[in-house]
């Protein structure tokens, strides 16, 4: 059996080798240890989506008169409240638009937020204005269909929320986060009695929201 010389310059290159060993093993250490901090901090920290709810929606005007006219004209006012859940992560909301839509199609133009900071278990509240412009046109059948829910007497609109959010831990801030919010509200025309022949389009009370509305969150 061949026994291992480390004598001369052999014992100099055991030595060596033996060092080069334990540095790899404490570097390797380092690393792990370091994941695992990293780890535990993401299950204790890891953010939760933010909450949103849709306390109001004033409807002052949602006019479509097919076949005459597939344009639509309407102004609301939305008013969605944003609250953060988490104890210890902060959210920077940034490029936040709101807007309104019907069937999946957008029947106004974007309305930009101002850019926010919202710290733990704190709460924003926004209120904006959202209308068509006169650069909303339906397509023939949505028109019609959106006709034939005031007629009778009930109208599901969706707002949306769209945009990006940052976590921010201590001095830590992340990337961007693509948010997706959708808040459904169910609007009664003429207390529920439609509009059968009369006046259309809106006025004092025409169009009413009853209940406020949990949206749903997507980060």
């Amino acid at each position: 059996m061949a026994v291992k010389d480390c004598g001369g310059h052999k014992g100099c290159e055991c030595e060596r080798e033996r060092l080069y060993r334990k540095c790899c093993a404490a570097l390797l250490a380092v690393v792990l240890l370091v994941l695992f901090v990293v780890l535990v901090v993401w299950l204790v920290l890891r953010p939760h989506k933010p909450q949103f709810y849709l306390q109001d929606l004033s409807v002052l005007c949602l006019n479509v008169t097919p076949p005459a006219s597939t344009f639509l004209f309407t102004t609301m006012q939305a008013t969605v409240a944003a609250r953060n859940v988490n104890d210890r992560v902060g959210v920077y909301y940034d490029e936040v638009d709101v807007y309104a839509q019907y069937k999946n199609a957008a029947i106004t133009v974007p309305t930009r937020m101002p850019v926010g900071y919202q710290g733990p278990d704190d709460q924003s509240v926004w209120s904006p204005y959202l209308q068509s412009m006169d650069h909303v046109q339906l397509s023939p059948e949505l028109a019609v269909a959106l006709a034939q829910d005031e007629t009778a007497g009930y109208v599901l609109i969706d707002i949306r929320v769209d945009g990006w959010v940052r976590w921010k831990v201590g001095t830590w801030i992340s990337g961007h986060y693509h948010l997706r919010v959708n808040c459904p509200a169910l609007l009664t025309v003429n207390d529920g009695k439609g509009s059968y022949g009369a006046t259309t389009g809106g006025g004092n009370g025409y169009f009413r929201f009853h209940q406020a509305a949990a949206c749903s969150v997507d980060v």
